[in-house]
């Protein structure tokens, strides 16, 4: 994991919260910052929440840049501790450079039409009423298992699986194990399946059974599309993107540590 290289010319992005709105007076007056498509890299003030809309929102413009995250939301998971800006270089120097590739996600619902969203954590697939969920599980062009009956179904990164995948009783990847955490929610039957662990390189694909009587919708993050009919996942590494750490606080310590929270 490298040390970032210099950057010179920042963005400042800011959650519209009191408390990041707040801060962002006292770290705009310490930097002359520039607008995002003239900078070198990005500050980002706010909480894990905003982080991901930030990083979606450069994916989507074509624009990635490295970022730095500043926490004041409140798990900060992707964020680095906050402090006021007077250090932002000298921090900037310091901070390890650790790269994620986020899942690609092509979806395509009951009337025919495809679509494409990225997902930096995870997808997952939702049951829409109170009848519980009916999906095939292929790996690789395999079926897996031919009916999975459930709440739903995810799939997550490592960078994401420590969030809804960890809720659901899903295993805590690490950044660099190059795996993929395919985890049931609340599933029915198999009833003894509890997930599976996956190389990053795997195609996941789920079929939506009875989609008329028991509807799906597929979350990539936080972008829901409702009545899938066939989801297809795989890691999209053209699309990689770079967040900065302090030392001693990258990503990767940070989800060792969780798997010792008692």
């Amino acid at each position: 994991m490298p040390n970032s290289p210099a950057f010179e010319r920042l963005a400042l992005l800011v959650s519209d919260t009191e408390r990041a709105q707040a801060a962002a007076q006292d770290v705009a007056a310490t930097h002359d910052f520039v607008p995002l498509d003239q900078a070198d890299a990005a500050i980002v003030l706010g909480g894990d929440g905003f982080m991901l809309q930030t990083l979606h929102a450069m994916l989507d413009a074509g624009s990635v840049k490295p970022v730095y995250g500043m926490n004041l939301g409140t798990v900060g998971f992707l964020m680095n501790r906050y402090r006021n800006g007077a250090n932002i270089m000298k921090r900037l120097a310091k901070a390890r450079a650790m790269t994620i590739a986020p899942l690609c996600m092509e979806a395509v619902t009951q009337d025919g039409k495809t679509h494409s969203f990225p997902a930096i954590n995870e997808v997952s697939l939702l049951r829409e009423t109170r009848q519980t969920a009916k999906i095939e599980v292929s790996v690789d062009d395999r079926i897996r298992i031919e009916e999975l009956v459930c709440d739903g179904v995810l799939v997550a990164t490592p960078a994401g699986s420590t969030a809804y995948n960890l809720s659901a009783n899903g295993p805590i990847l690490p950044l660099d194990s190059q795996l993929l955490a395919l985890t049931p929610i609340s599933a029915f039957r198999p009833r003894r399946w509890r997930g599976a662990i996956l190389p990053d390189r795997s195609r996941v694909k789920f079929r939506v059974r009875e989609p008329d009587k028991r509807p799906v919708s597929a979350v990539a993050d936080q972008r829901e599309l409702r009545d899938v009919a066939e989801v297809a996942l795989e890691i999209d590494r053209d699309r990689e993107l770079t967040l900065l750490f302090d030392p001693g606080h990258a990503l990767d310590e940070r989800i060792v540590a969780e798997q010792f929270v008692v």
